[in-house]
C-alpha cells in the first residue's frame, strides 16, 4: 500500500522517466536472451531452442584463434590512447571556456565545438582522406609545394592508432565539454570568492575549486569509460581501415563483422561480443573499488 501511494503522489515523476525504463528493457535487456546462442551451434532454421549445445566450444575456439591476440593488442592500445589523450581533453576546453567571461564569445566558441559531434564518422573520414591522401591530400600538397616528399598518413600502420585519436578528439571533444560546464556551473561561487579574497590567481582557482569540485563527475565518467574499454567504435576503424594497415586496425568489431554478420558464424560472434561485455563489467567492478579505496564515491 505504501508503495501504491508512493506511485500516485508523484505519478507525473513516474511517467517523465517511462520511456527510458522502456527504451532500456526493450533494447538493453530483453536483447540479453540471445546471449544464450554463443553456447549453442546456432541455426536460425532450427531456432534459439532447438539448437544443439555447444558449452564453451566457441571460447575456446577464440582464444585459439591465432589473430586473438593481435585483435585483443589493438582494441586495448586503441581504446587505451582515447583515455590517455581524448579523456582529458573535454575537461581541460571546459576549465578554459569556464574562464571565458564574454557571454557571446563563450556561446559562439561552444557552438563551433560541438559541431563535428553530429557529423557521421563517414563524413569524418572522408574529411580526413581529402586532409591527408597521398595522392590529392591538402597535406601532401602544401609538402609538395615546399619542396618535400609526400608522406602515405593513410597507409603507414605506425601512425594509424594516432591517427584514429585524433579523429576522436576533433569530433567529441566538444560535446564532451557540455557534462563537466554543468558541473562547474554548480560550484558555490563563494568558494572562488574566498579563493579571490586568499589572493588565489586564477590557475589557483581552477586547481584547488574548480577541479575538486567537479572531481566526482570525472571519476564516474572514467569509471563508465572503462566500462567499455573493448569497445573502439566499429564505423571509424572500419572506414580508416585498409589492407596496409590491417595489422593495427583489425579490432573486435571488425572481426565480429567478418565472422557474424558476413560468415554467418552467429553463434562465434556472439561469444567473442559476451567476452567483451565480462572484460567491461570487471573493468567497472575493479575501477569502482579502486576509486573506492581512495575514498571517493564511485557508481554504487
Amino acid at each position: 500500500m505504501k508503495v501504491l501511494t508512493g506511485i500516485r503522489k508523484d505519478l507525473f515523476l513516474y511517467l517523465l522517466i517511462l520511456p527510458g525504463v522502456i527504451y532500456f528493457l526493450l533494447f538493453k535487456y530483453v536483447p540479453m536472451w540471445g546471449i544464450i546462442i554463443s553456447f549453442q551451434d546456432y541455426s536460425p532454421y532450427m531456432g534459439m531452442w532447438k539448437s544443439p549445445w555447444v558449452g564453451f566450444e566457441h571460447f575456446v575456439t577464440l582464444f585459439k584463434n591465432p589473430d586473438f591476440f593481435l585483435i585483443f593488442r589493438n582494441t586495448m592500445v586503441i581504446s587505451l590512447m582515447n583515455i590517455l589523450f581524448y579523456f582529458p581533453m573535454p575537461i581541460i576546453i571546459a576549465l578554459m571556456l569556464n574562464e571565458l567571461r564574454l557571454k557571446r564569445y563563450k556561446r559562439v566558441i561552444q557552438s563551433v565545438i560541438y559541431l563535428p559531434h553530429f557529423l557521421s564518422w563517414v563524413i569524418i573520414s572522408g574529411i580526413t582522406f581529402l586532409l591527408l591522401s597521398e595522392s590529392g591530400g591538402i597535406i601532401n600538397k602544401l609538402l609538395v609545394n615546399f619542396g618535400f616528399e609526400p608522406y602515405n598518413f593513410l597507409t603507414n600502420p605506425s601512425i594509424f592508432w594516432q591517427l584514429l585519436t585524433v579523429q576522436s578528439i576533433w569530433k567529441e571533444t566538444g560535446w564532451g565539454t557540455i557534462i563537466f560546464l554543468a558541473a562547474m556551473a554548480g560550484i558555490d561561487p563563494q568558494l572562488h570568492e574566498a579563493a579571490k579574497i586568499d589572493g588565489a590567481s586564477r590557475l589557483r582557482q581552477i586547481w584547488h575549486v574548480t577541479l575538486p569540485g567537479i572531481r566526482h563527475v570525472v571519476i564516474t565518467l572514467l569509471i563508465l569509460r572503462l566500462g567499455s574499454i573493448m569497445d573502439v567504435g566499429f564505423e571509424q576503424v572500419f572506414l580508416m581501415m585498409n589492407s596496409a594497415v590491417t595489422d593495427v586496425a583489425d579490432v573486435f568489431e571488425t572481426y565480429v563483422f567478418r565472422n557474424g554478420i558476413q560468415q554467418g558464424q552467429f553463434s562465434y560472434s556472439t561469444a567473442v561480443g559476451l567476452f567483451k561485455s565480462v572484460i567491461g563489467l570487471f573493468m567497472v567492478i575493479g575501477a569502482n573499488k579502486l576509486a573506492k579505496r581512495f575514498g571517493e564515491e564511485g557508481l554504487y
